[in-house]
């Protein structure tokens, strides 16, 4: 088989065969697939095998594999040259589109990922505000950056302990943790420390633990003791931005933070990240202020354009209702699947993301994700695989509808799905 072969060659040439982790399907077992080609709904692995894909490569993919406007958009762009180092014309046309559809950016820099986007914004923060302390949420991956890659102590508000080596304690010690959806663990947090703390950083909608939204009035709730006490809020939509809305989660929720950081589908499918905010607060960056970031690939023609033409099919298609309908029809024919399988099961989804938890406990933070039975998932995720479908190899991740599934498309998923939970 060729990816046997090709998986083989890779681990004798990268730690553990992948560019990312998760890729290695350490958490659901076996041999991990190697895609080779994508197009609508649909992906293909090296050996010819057909899938229908809720992965959506993690999130950016909303109009489906190779769309043709943003295809036709790179070809374009390809024969003009693959990047310059100095500003283009592509990174006014996509800012311009980022500031009309989120109305809390007034400024945006673009960088190449979003843990450089949280990583800055976190920056830019801590010199607005002259403090030193971060507060985040146990189970909200920002990225790799090493103020945010911390995990919760024992305590309900805690500083932060290293979550894995290459971390000092020194830089851990600044991040405070405190479960998610938990205001009381917020006030603590904030009579403790808060004068010194320069920011909380939260997922509007946490999609690193799984699907989680946030409980009735919390992100309400940290935006008015932020503005309080004199901390800035900062919403990292890097999942959420375009996703749920053409605004983003705070669209759908109506609270408007500080700073917003962004990724996934603002790049169309390549490498981008970006952060943006109030020009008060965004004239602190470099050149116009002294916190300090750059980067060499930031704002390439080939992301630029990726990301225009797919913030136009949704800034005029507007296409959020269709894909809660989507998503809603499989969510419920999910539902109905496993229930009738017996199958202890919680489903959470916010718009076209959502998780199935092996669990009949409710999840709304990490502590009850984690008490989910990760076994089971393994099989089932192995399952849906052999029948042709592809989810998240991860208990703890959102699987993604998009414009590009069908109605036929969900069916024949559903279809699958079914005759894979039979073999359970």
């Amino acid at each position: 088989m060729k990816t046997q072969k090709i998986v083989r060659e890779a681990q004798s040439l990268m730690p553990g065969g992948v560019s990312s982790p998760v890729r290695a399907f350490k958490a659901v077992g076996g041999d991990p697939i190697v895609l080779v080609k994508g197009k609508g709904p649909r992906v293909w692995d090296a050996d010819g095998n057909e899938y229908i894909d809720f992965l959506a490569s993690w999130g950016p993919l909303i109009l489906g594999h190779a769309h043709p406007k943003v295809v036709k958009a790179l070809e374009r762009e390809l024969k003009q040259g693959l990047s310059f180092g100095l500003t283009n014309p592509h990174e006014i046309t996509l800012a311009r589109l980022v500031v009309e559809m989120i109305p809390s950016v007034e400024k945006v820099r673009f960088v190449n990922s979003g843990t450089e986007a949280t990583m800055s914004a976190v920056r830019l923060a801590r010199g607005y505000t002259k403090r030193k302390y971060v507060l985040k949420f146990e189970g909200c991956y920002h990225g790799h950056y090493d103020s945010l890659l911390v995990s919760a102590g024992s305590g309900v508000a805690t500083f932060g302990i290293p979550g894995t080596p290459g971390i000092p304690e020194e830089i851990a010690k600044l991040t405070i943790v405190v479960p998610y959806n938990d205001k009381e663990a917020v006030r603590e947090a904030f009579d403790r420390f808060g004068d010194e703390i320069a920011c909380v950083i939260v997922e509007p909608v946490a999609g690193n633990m799984g699907v989680v939204p946030p409980e009735g009035g919390f992100l309400k709730f940290l935006r008015e003791i932020t503005e309080d006490l004199g901390s800035l809020l900062i919403f990292d939509e890097v999942i959420t931005g375009f996703r749920l809305s053409k605004g983003g989660a705070q669209e759908v929720f109506n609270i408007e933070p500080d700073i917003t950081c962004l990724g996934k589908i603002l790049g169309g499918g390549m490498p981008v990240g970006a952060y943006g905010g109030r020009k008060e607060i965004m004239s602190q960056v470099a050149p116009e202020g002294p916190v300090y970031q750059a980067g060499t690939l930031a704002g390439n023609p080939l992301a630029m354009v990726a990301g225009a033409e797919t913030l136009k099919e949704l800034r005029d298609k507007d296409p959020y209702a269709d894909l809660d309908k989507k998503a809603s029809f499989l969510e419920e024919s999910l539902r109905d699947i496993l229930k009738e399988k017996g199958i202890p099961h919680t489903i959470n989804r916010v718009g076209s993301m959502m998780t199935v938890f092996f669990t009949e406990e409710k999840v709304k933070d990490f502590q009850s994700a984690k008490r989910s039975d990760t076994k089971l998932f393994a099989k089932f995720f192995n399952s849906l695989l052999s029948e042709g479908v592809l989810i998240p190899p991860s208990q703890f991740e959102a699987w993604f509808v998009s414009t590009a599934h069908e109605e036929r498309d969900l069916q024949e998923a559903v279809e699958k799905i079914e005759k894979a939970v039979r073999g359970l």
